[in-house]
């Protein structure tokens, strides 16, 4: 087992993971920017080293070189950033440091998203139907002719990372190009690549997600599939494990469709394979994420498995040590991402000062989150500070427990879409389960806001202040200073 791993990342997920490591014994070393020098990560891990200018958190130059200095024998990358960076993995790897995630050699096969889509294909696995290429913006005309021939709408993806920053769908040749622009412009931010490539948008469907573990041995499990439908922009918003609306035969065939592709890439330690199931009930391949996901903690809490725990274990080359079999799923669990931004003005992002924070609490509640009262959310990274996951026996259960966390989740100082979630979970397509990617498009966010928490507090002040005016205009004789006639008399009626 590791003795040191630095946690090349930050925010929510490096604090998961210093928790992890210091629940095994390993000493967690951290990394920071300039003005990250307080944040939780930093204050839980046992060392820290500062990322000096004009590097950050996405340059493998100097991560390398902290993980040297440290004397650490792993890197976890986490998601995002580092963590699909085949150069940074190899660097590492010719170091002799471990990069906890799937190898250079599996980073590689799956890079190329295309190429991907064909070798799943070749297996027999029905997949999504994309470009056969990349393009640069400038390929205006080519990129309209891949359009016509794919037929609208069409999704453009960023070719280096796929799904998720830059992902935007086309539903009029007049919006492509403009569209391909926004996207390359994410794609550079995230990937370092601007390139893009079109893909059949399968329209409405449902987003699946399958979680698999594999080790150096040849053993792969799966941690069960949730449905990640309930998307902004292509941004997940909520997670549901098991996965509404299949039936016990596409449950089947979606799980190991999963564990063979994870098998087909060579994946090492945890990997999502991502699906859409059309309103036929037919499903297609889509892409193979090789890391850790935001949404991991619904498969744990139906699952009771680690995920990071499990990672780590997997790249000290231990086995699994146990079967598909033992794997249970129980009961179901929704996981809701917190962000600082406001929906009722598109979702403008709101980084500063949290004043206060109040997290839900109870049996089943769970909240991965950096934030405290006091903390900031910086404006250069992204706007989510904080996940909350609930557990029940069963989906009635469940969701009555995520109606009443969200309730009682209360953050002052920033906007955030606490009021957007409230709403969602309270639709009725929610609540029968039978949402799908389009359900967004259906029902927007409510043209009046709910009650923020900033504006209670604002209220609070208020009614406060109104309450000393008039105790200062009718004041009342000190407890001292009454006699006991005055205490023990009875009151005249008024």
């Amino acid at each position: 087992m590791f003795k040191k791993i630095l946690i090349a990342n930050r925010g929510e997920i490096a604090v998961r993971i210093v928790r992890t490591c210091r629940d095994l014994g390993i000493t967690a070393v951290a990394v920071y920017e300039p003005g990250d020098e307080g944040v939780l990560h930093v204050r839980l891990a046992d060392e820290a080293y500062a990322v000096e200018p004009p590097y950050s958190y996405r340059d493998p130059e100097p991560m390398v070189a902290i993980a040297r200095q440290a004397g650490a024998d792993a890197v976890h990358p986490g998601y995002g950033f580092l963590s699909e960076q085949v150069g940074f993995t190899r660097d590492c790897e010719e170091a002799g440091i471990t990069v906890i995630g799937p190898g250079s050699a599996c980073l590689e096969r799956t890079a190329n998203k295309i190429a991907a889509l064909e070798q799943v294909r070749q297996t027999g696995i029905a997949t999504t139907v994309a470009s056969t290429r990349a393009f640069t913006v400038d390929e205006g005309d080519a990129l309209h002719a891949e359009a016509r021939h794919l037929g609208y709408p069409v999704i453009v993806k960023a070719w280096a990372g796929g799904r998720g920053r830059g992902t935007r769908v086309v539903r009029e040749p007049e919006r492509l190009l403009e569209v391909v622009r926004d996207s390359a412009v994410a794609a550079q931010a995230v990937y370092g690549d601007p390139r893009v490539y079109l893909e059949t948008a399968i329209l409405p469907a449902r987003y699946i997600e399958v979680l698999v573990l594999a080790d150096n041995h040849g053993n792969v499990v799966h941690l069960g599939e949730r449905d990640c439908s309930i998307q902004r922009n292509k941004r997940k918003v909520i997670a549901e494990i098991p996965a509404p609306g299949l039936t016990p035969a596409q449950r089947v065939a979606v799980r190991d469709a999963a564990v063979e592709v994870a098998r087909l890439f060579g994946c090492r330690g945890a990997c999502a394979v991502e699906f859409l199931v059309d309103t036929a009930g037919r499903y297609y391949f889509t892409e193979l994420k090789p890391r850790l996901q935001v949404e991991h903690p619904v498969n744990e809490m139906v699952t009771g498995i680690d995920a990071v725990r499990e990672q780590i274990r997997l790249a000290a080359d231990q086995p699994l040590g146990y079967s598909q079999d033992d794997v249970r799923i129980n009961g179901v669990s929704f996981l809701c991402r917190i962000n600082a931004e406001d929906p009722w003005r598109d979702y403008l992002p709101s980084p500063g000062r949290i004043s206060a924070f109040r997290a839900p609490g109870g049996p089943n509640v769970r909240v991965d989150t950096y934030a405290y009262g006091g903390a900031e959310v910086p404006v250069h990274y992204e706007p989510m500070f904080a996940k909350l996951s609930v557990w029940g026996a069963n989906r009635e259960e469940a969701l009555g427990r995520l109606r009443r966390a969200l309730t009682e989740f209360a953050i002052s100082g920033i906007d955030t879409n606490l009021g957007m979630l409230r709403q969602i979970v309270a639709e009725p397509e929610f609540f029968a389960g039978s949402y799908d990617t389009e359900f967004s498009r259906r029902h927007l966010v409510a043209a009046a806001p709910p009650i923020g928490e900033n504006l209670r507090d604002l209220a609070a002040v208020a009614a406060l202040a109104f309450l000393a005016r008039a105790q200062a205009a009718q004041p009342s004789s000190p407890p001292g200073f009454n006699t006991g006639w005055h205490r023990d008399s009875r009151r005249l009626p008024q």
